[in-house]
């Protein structure tokens, strides 16, 4: 609370801001809702609540461009304000009365502007929503509909990015690739991460018990493998009966120079050939789906593809 007693009883000495300030005890409210409940323009409204601002007796929050205002924590000014509150409410208490249903009206035709706003803004919807939250919260949320209790092995996890997101949402998480450089870096990101572990090893010989984990994560690894059958054996030798591999990889393409410039041992991958490979293996292809490009993307399209292991 800020200045003076006299500070704080000059504010509390205008009948309008008392009023708003008896409002926003009770809900957060925009200018705009405040001068329709107090039938009072929007710039005197906005004056008084500058004054109330600077004199700490509201708290304003910002959502995109609009402003918010609710009482604030009033602090050793709590009394003064409870004294004045009563005295206001004892000696009109028609004033308020009318007030409240103004208010309530107010509230009400908040869920009309929520529709009103939707079909105004339309296709800039993204865009706003992605100015208020961003992206981040997105494959988090995605992520947390996964089964309980799962061990996901993260396989050629480099330095480790993905293995933040799975933490939070596995039972445990095993992070595996072959170069030490690569794993350093995963144990930064890992620090502090419950249940995750890293293990050095190939996709030929995968550092993991027959039956250890139940999702087998491969993300843009096959390509660099000249050899791919003892992968997917391994695959099925890792994965628990009903478990699952998913793959995500470039589609089938026809960038030759990515075999010179960038060593890749395949030039993606079709339907056809990563079934085959699953099939091969003891494994079933029960999907392969093409993503949507990333305009901003300079590389092929991909794909993700997910392969079970049976039962028994």
């Amino acid at each position: 609370m800020n200045g003076s007693v006299y500070d704080r009883l000059s504010c509390l000495a205008e009948p309008l801001r008392v009023r708003i300030l008896r409002l926003l005890e009770r809900e957060e409210l925009a200018v705009g809702e405040l001068s329709r409940v107090l039938q009072s323009p929007q710039p005197t409204v906005s004056r008084h609540l500058k004054q109330l601002d600077e004199g700490g007796w509201v708290q304003r929050r910002r959502a995109g461009t609009a402003a918010y205002f609710r009482l604030a924590a009033l602090g050793e000014a709590a009394p003064l304000w409870s004294v004045v509150r009563d005295a206001i409410d004892e000696e009109e208490p028609a004033a308020f009365a009318d007030d409240l249903r103004r208010l309530d009206r107010v509230l009400a035709a908040r869920a009309g502007d929520s529709e009103a706003l939707f079909r105004r803004l339309g296709g800039q919807w993204d865009a706003v929503r992605h100015d208020l939250f961003g992206e981040a919260f997105v494959l988090p949320a995605l992520l947390s509909m996964l089964p309980p209790g799962l061990v996901v092995a993260d396989l050629g996890c480099g330095t480790g990015g993905t293995l933040p997101l799975l933490a939070p949402v596995a039972a445990r998480v095993i992070g595996i690739d072959r170069e030490e450089a690569m794993l350093e870096v995963a144990a930064s990101r890992a620090e502090g991460l419950a249940h995750v572990e890293l293990r050095r090893g190939q996709l030929h010989a995968l550092p993991l018990a027959p039956a250890e984990i139940d999702v087998a994560l491969c993300q843009l690894v096959l390509h660099h493998v000249a050899d791919l059958s003892p992968v997917f054996a391994e695959f099925r030798r890792v994965l628990r009966p009903g478990g699952r591999v998913v793959v995500l990889d470039m589609v089938e393409h026809d960038r030759e120079d990515y075999r010179s410039t960038m060593g890749h041992q395949h030039l993606g991958f079709s339907r056809g050939a990563l079934e085959s490979l699953a099939r091969g293996a003891g494994l079933s292809l029960a999907s392969y789906r093409a993503l949507p490009v990333d305009p901003a993307a300079l590389g092929p399209g991909l794909f993700v593809g997910v392969a079970t292991r049976g039962t028994t």
